[in-house]
């Protein structure tokens, strides 16, 4: 009766000791959860839906302009933020009139960017018209909640570096599950 409890207790053991090797450098190094805290996201996340967020394809790969990235304020790295990747590295980025412009390589006279994934009679507004100038490893970030969104307008564009991954999946609730994609731009 012993020896079947100790056989018990090593197979218990063993098991934890191959899911831990397993679990743990998928939850560092792949994929992370993440929890939505506040409005700066609305219509398209919600406060208190459970996200995954892929880790590992920014190590590969730049990041695509529509992204929903999570991110270490810049100000406080304590702290994470979601939001929509807008302006990349090297462009430039202004918002007048309630329209973001986008001035690239590509469009030296600017285009407006379409964005479908939002309400169409909101408008994004800025305390300033000044073109931002992205630098190499620099991005634009905007909350989709455009009123009610703390974003690049207030703390400036946010370095590669405290880029921690896209979002991948929204795990929750359940009526709401999504896998998601990039949306494509008109430019």
């Amino acid at each position: 009766m012993l020896k079947n409890f100790f056989l018990f207790l090593f197979e218990l053991v063993k098991i934890v000791v191959i899911s831990l090797v397993i679990i743990i450098p998928i939850r560092y190094f792949l994929i992370q959860p993440f929890y939505v805290k506040g409005a700066s996201m609305e219509p398209n996340f919600y406060d208190h839906e459970y996200l995954i967020i892929d880790e590992i394809t920014y190590r590969f790969e730049e990041p695509n302009r529509g992204d929903i990235i999570v991110f270490r304020y810049p100000r406080n790295p304590q702290e994470y933020y979601i939001k929509r990747l807008i302006g990349l590295p090297g462009e430039t980025v202004q918002i007048m009139d309630g329209e973001v412009i986008i001035y690239n390589d590509e469009n030296i006279k600017g285009y407006i960017l379409e964005e479908k994934y939002l309400p169409d009679d909101l408008k994004t507004y800025s305390n300033t018209e000044d073109k931002i100038i992205l630098g190499d490893n620099e991005y634009f970030v905007l909350g989709d909640n455009r009123n009610s969104s703390k974003d690049s307008r207030s703390f400036g564009p946010v370095d590669k570096s405290f880029i921690t991954g896209r979002v991948l999946l929204r795990g929750w609730p359940f009526d709401r599950v999504t896998l998601f994609n990039d949306p494509v731009y008109e430019e």
